[in-house]
């Protein structure tokens, strides 16, 4: 598993049984997942709930209800709320071991699937495109960590971070999701989506908190090859409460668009 996300060990009647790797620590703390994995994972059951050929994801809702604990089991399970010929509702829980040792929910998606259709004549986006990986700097984040998710993808900046302008990244996971699979185009994109938050910041991470409780991903087509670009602005309420607003690329162009609320706190001087 040293190179996955997550090793599936089994199921029950909670769903499928799974371990992380160290590579789901998140940065705000060792003991809680990043939420990049956790929604790939949520991801992964959606697309393998009821599958049908003929259909894909257009949005999916991620909700995380509190910290998603690194270490220890976790449960998958998904279900179709709404079954459709050319629409269906489905939705996917995780649950985990809350402090008195029983599984407790601990996030969970909800996912519009569509049937498609051949629109070939019509496809396009108005974003405007991301400048070109060989322009990216790598800013080597992970010297500064333990073994984390930082660990786990090559994140190249286009823009100085904390600028006045919004980020802009391109972000390659180099873990698979689950030990033995290959990744989806959206599970790849899931396992990164997540740090558009911290792209659009302009806060300085060692004088305030910035955890978002969601994510909202509209996806219009769906990318290609190994790399997700994002292009992200953060903006900050005077209440403590902020929004991302941003739009992801593959280096073909636009493939959708992302939201998260974000919780803006002032750290407590050590």
């Amino acid at each position: 598993m040293a190179d996955s996300y997550f090793e599936l060990l089994d199921s029950d009647e909670r769903g499928e049984r799974f371990r992380a790797s160290d590579f789901v620590r998140g940065t705000w703390t060792a003991t809680i997942q990043h939420g990049g994995p956790v929604s790939a994972l949520l991801v992964r059951g959606l697309q393998r709930c009821e599958r049908r050929d003929d259909t894909r994801l257009s949005r999916v809702l991620i909700d995380l209800l509190g910290p998603v604990p690194a270490d220890g089991d976790l449960w998958v399970r998904a279900r179709r709320d709404r079954a459709g010929r050319q629409i269906e509702l489905l939705s996917a829980e995780m649950s985990a071991p809350g402090p008195d040792g029983a599984p407790r929910p601990v996030a969970r998606a909800s996912g519009w699937r569509f049937q498609t259709q051949d629109t070939v004549e019509v496809a396009g986006a108005s974003a405007p495109p991301l400048r070109p990986r060989s322009e990216a700097v790598s800013r080597d984040m992970r010297k500064d960590w333990d073994r984390n998710y930082l660990h786990s993808v090559d994140w190249r900046w286009l823009t100085t971070p904390r600028g006045e302008q919004p980020g802009e990244s391109w972000i390659r996971p180099e873990a698979g999701l689950v030990d033995g699979e290959a990744m989806t185009p959206l599970e790849r994109l899931f396992a990164v989506a997540d740090n558009a938050n911290g792209i659009g910041t302009k806060l300085d991470i060692h004088r305030w908190t910035f955890l978002n409780s969601d994510l909202a991903v509209h996806v219009h087509r769906v990318p290609q090859g190994e790399w997700t670009g994002i292009r992200a602005e953060t903006s900050y309420g005077p209440d403590g409460i902020g929004t991302t607003i941003g739009t992801l690329f593959d280096e073909l162009g636009p493939v959708g668009a992302i939201q998260q609320s974000v919780l803006v706190r002032r750290r407590t001087p050590s």
